[in-house]
């Protein structure tokens, strides 16, 4: 009994010991005016602390424990030693940018007793997650799905500490590419993380870490983002660079604080999104048609709407796509640039600089544009200059977020733009929502329940004259099954469903009286252009999708 009080004693008096430093390290961070760091909760990238030799860090007592390009994080015993002094000074003659961090002795010994571990250490460029071709091809063939992707994480997870978390982000970057995830969610909980992978729109659980590794998988991802490790009580926003064999993706950092921790999203800039091109978005060929047929015209504005996450962005590209030649100058202006295109002038807008959408747009068309992509229009200024702009021999391409294409116009007139000034303006208004297609390996059919066949008579029954009505007796359906190749969801990929209004001359002239949605919708009817619903209904009696997945995007 006796011994098992000493040993708690012990043990007690270590932490004790241990919380004393730390407070020590934090009044010092005040006494010398830098930031205070435990080193027990931040990530030690051995690449980065091999730039100074063991010998020149304990003399120094200090050690460079992150860094990005020329940009280094060094903690410090006592940034007023002479010697600290002296190898930051030669630092900064070779170019580079030290940040010094106060830290307590025994965070100290943690970076020291890190360098034994160095010659193991896999090299990863700062700043840029560079996965070799060899490595990259190896992470493909090993992640065939989740579970495949599951049991790589719980392997390298259960590895050394050092090479466990540049392993693991590079596992989770390689597995959202061969998974065609657009975005990893990392979400702390009281105990543990949970990592979710968004696939066609939906987020799927992919595994879950210690605290311990959360912390140092936080403190990588932050560090190769360029987002300051010290500030955890607000949000922060980066991005950094995927090099692969074939091209470099972007990967955008968003960080928001939370009762547990800083819940990380990286969002992955897929180069599938932009390779998407104008005939295979999913609209049907009436509707194709009508849209090349404006992509033609010289001015005016296509507006094209719905809730984030519903492909606005990618169908703007593929229009641009589609009319983009050497003799006409196309500039845009986005929040932010998601993708590059080449032979396209693109801005950004920078709200601290007091570029935003209205300011830019009016130094756009000081560049003698003839098409102009707007990112989206959020208030009166940028609404009214983008109307002005394709009143004046200007092709405009933006998005606005309403339900449906006939809330377009009393959107508009709400930020307060005149009647007068949108009916000329518009040429046509679009919504659209992407629906998960069918997985084709395990898709099936069974028979229709009634309320669903009441469903589907009624979007049939409402089709425009110029659709053939589809045959509905002893109606099956398409259904969702499980395999690997759709990694057990049912549903492989995502399309379009679609819906435009034509601004033509009976629908200007019921725009100048101000209408409402309802009136819009109704007028609309006899332009013979499908609904959503309707697009959506047609996708499902063509086994593109099912009829859950449907009313699940569409909330019917």
């Amino acid at each position: 009994m006796t011994k098992f009080d000493e040993a708690e004693g012990k043990k007690k008096l270590a932490e004790l010991y241990e919380k004393e430093a730390e407070d020590l390290a934090r009044i010092l961070a005040q006494k010398h005016a830098i930031p205070y760091l435990d080193l027990s909760r931040i990530t030690i990238d051995l690449d980065s602390l091999k730039i100074l030799s063991e010998n020149e860090a304990r003399e120094g007592e200090m050690a460079v424990f992150q860094s990005i390009g020329r940009r280094l994080q060094i903690a410090v015993k006592n940034p007023e030693l002479l010697k600290t002094k002296e190898i930051v000074d030669d630092l900064r003659r070779k170019q580079y940018e030290p940040e010094l961090f106060q830290v307590s002795e025994m965070s100290m010994k943690k970076a020291f007793s890190r360098y034994p571990e160095i010659p193991a250490f896999v090299e990863v460029s700062s700043g840029i997650i560079d996965i070799s071709p060899a490595k990259l091809e190896s992470f493909k063939e090993k992640v065939t799905g989740l579970e495949s992707l599951k049991e790589l994480l719980t392997q390298v997870s259960a590895a050394r500490e050092s090479r466990k978390v540049s392993e693991v982000v590079e596992i989770l970057l390689a597995g959202s590419l061969s998974l065609e995830a657009s975005d990893i969610h990392i979400e702390p909980e009281e105990d543990r993380a949970n990592i979710r992978f968004r696939l066609d729109g939906v987020l799927v659980d992919v595994i879950s870490f210690t605290k311990n590794i959360y912390q140092l998988l936080a403190s990588r991802i932050k560090l190769i983002s360029e987002i300051k490790l010290n500030i955890k009580d607000r949000a922060q926003d980066g991005r950094f660079t995927i090099r692969t064999k074939e091209h470099d993706i972007e990967a955008r950092t968003a960080v928001l604080p939370g009762p547990y921790g800083e819940s990380i999203v990286l969002r992955v800039l897929q180069p599938q999104a932009i390779s998407m091109s104008f005939e295979n978005l999913g609209m049907r060929p009436e509707l194709l048609e009508i849209i090349a047929s404006e992509l033609k015209r010289p001015n005016g504005m296509i507006l094209t709407t719905g809730p984030t996450g519903s492909g606005k962005t990618t169908t703007l590209y593929a229009f641009i796509k589609k009319i983009a030649t050497p003799e006409i100058k196309i500039v845009t202006i986005e929040d932010p640039i998601e993708y590059r295109l080449p032979g396209i002038t693109q801005t950004q807008v920078d709200q601290k600089k007091g570029y935003d959408f209205s300011n830019g747009l009016r130094s756009i068309l000081r560049q003698d544009p003839d098409i102009i992509l707007v990112g989206e229009i959020r208030d009166f200024e940028t609404a009214e200059i983008s109307m002005h702009a394709a009143l004046t021999g200007h092709l405009v391409f933006s998005t606005l977020h309403t339900n449906d294409a006939a809330g377009t116009i009393p959107r508009l007139i709400d930020l307060g733009v005149k009647p007068n000034i949108i009916a000329p303006a518009i040429n046509v208004s679009m919504a659209q929502r992407l629906v998960r297609k069918l997985c084709p390996n395990c898709a099936k059919k069974t028979e229709a329940e009634n309320n669903e066949l009441e469903f589907i008579k009624k979007g049939v029954r409402s089709l425009p004259a110029k659709y053939k009505k589809p045959e509905l007796a002893g109606l099956t359906l398409p259904r969702p099954g499980k395999c690997k190749a759709c990694n057990e969801t049912g549903y492989k990929g995502r399309v379009g469903i679609f819906e435009a209004i034509l601004i033509d001359e009976k629908m200007e002239r019921m725009i100048l009286e101000s209408p409402s949605e309802a009136a819009i919708l109704n007028a609309a009817k006899e332009q013979g252009i499908l609904t959503l619903t309707q697009d959506g209904i047609l996708k499902v009696l063509e086994g593109i999708t099912s009829l859950e997945e449907l009313r699940r995007v569409a909330g019917e």
